[in-house]
């Protein structure tokens, strides 16, 4: 009987410190990870704060240097708003093909001319020698008059046909470049022919003034990152790009980087006066709800995010008046840690909540 009791005693004891060191096995994890948000949470700063409704990250000099934090001081600047549009390199056969059949039309008009001008003095001749006495047979007058009456309607056939050219050339191309075709060894069109200069096609926006003779505009070829040419204005253009809206006209530029059937950028100064504002650099600029956002220094240790407008392109960033002022500092580099910053204490005031 005693030894009964002593061997169940025995198995509660076994069953106690089982049951002990299971409860310190599973604890100790409990335990470390525990101790490990507590770790964290001292490790962490806070470095987010909210001043007066703006949000403020706070960063040492030593977290600044270590994050690799760098700002630009902000220079004035002026701009010029400009009018971005597109354009179309024009292939110049169909005006090549109508200027020849035009120039052929002229030249046939002009033999038919010398002919006429020979067969009406030979009817003249004839018909003065008629009435002398009739030294000549009415029946060679009659002859001599036919001769001269067909060389006048071919005449005037052939500056129809001529005309008719020319006229389509005019509803196709323009009056100038029409009067430039029809000439000879007119300058502008020579370069065209020659391959030097190549027929631009603009397309600018409703409501944008008339071009004036001399005036110029810069074209990129679209897609690349190439200097832009400078295509100076020629007449306006009867025909309209399909793809684009907007009144056409003819330019003429370089033909360096430029090839027949080419799309082209189109960047035209308006006629407005300069505003002073920033061009802000595209690496101090983060989005963030669909919006551009820079982080401005304060003192020391103070970034302060706010929004910019990016309506205005300018070179490698965004021209704005207003909104950054001329001597502030951006940050030029580590931005978008500021901005990962800001949503490490979004996520832990929700968790809090």
């Amino acid at each position: 009987m005693n030894r009964k009791v002593a061997t169940i005693i025995g198995l509660q004891a076994f069953l106690i410190i089982v049951m002990f060191w299971v409860l310190v096995f599973y604890g100790k994890d409990e335990y470390e990870a525990y101790t490990s948000e507590r770790e964290e949470e001292v490790e962490t700063p806070n470095r987010v704060t909210t001043d007066l409704g703006t949000t403020v990250v706070t960063l040492n000099e030593a977290g600044q240097k270590q994050s690799d934090i760098r700002t630009t001081v902000m220079r004035s600047s002026k701009f010029q708003s400009a009018i971005s549009s597109y354009g179309l390199v024009m292939g110049i056969d169909p005006l090549i093909d109508l200027r020849t059949r035009y120039l052929a039309a002229r030249a046939e008009a002009g033999v038919v001319r010398a002919s006429l001008l020979n067969s009406e003095r030979e009817y003249q001749r004839l018909l003065q020698l008629n009435k002398d006495d009739h030294n000549i047979s009415d029946r060679a007058v009659v002859a001599s008059e036919a001769i001269y009456k067909a060389d006048k309607a071919k005449l005037a056939a052939a500056e129809t046909a001529a005309s008719n050219i020319r006229d389509n050339m005019r509803q196709i191309w323009g009056e100038v470049l029409t009067r430039k075709a029809t000439e000879q060894n007119d300058p502008a069109l020579q370069a065209l022919l020659e391959y030097k200069q190549v027929l631009l096609q603009i397309s600018l926006p409703f409501g944008t003034p008339e071009p004036k003779p001399g005036s110029h505009l810069l074209v990129t070829p679209t897609g690349t990152q190439n200097r832009a040419v400078e295509a100076r204005f020629i007449s306006s253009s009867p025909q309209t790009d399909s793809t684009i809206q907007g009144k056409t006209y003819y330019y003429q530029a370089p033909a360096s980087d430029l090839r027949a059937g080419m799309r082209v950028s189109v960047r035209l100064a308006e006629n407005s006066q300069s505003v002073d504002g920033v061009v802000v650099p595209n690496e101090a600029v983060v989005w963030y709800g669909g919006k551009a956002w820079v982080y401005r220094k304060e003192g020391s240790d103070r970034f302060i995010r706010q929004p910019i407008n990016t309506d205005q392109e300018a070179g490698h960033g965004w021209f704005t008046s207003g909104q950054v002022e001329p001597g502030d500092a951006l940050v030029t580099s580590g931005a978008q840690l500021l901005l990962s910053e800001e949503f490490k204490y979004q996520i832990k005031n929700e968790n809090e909540d």
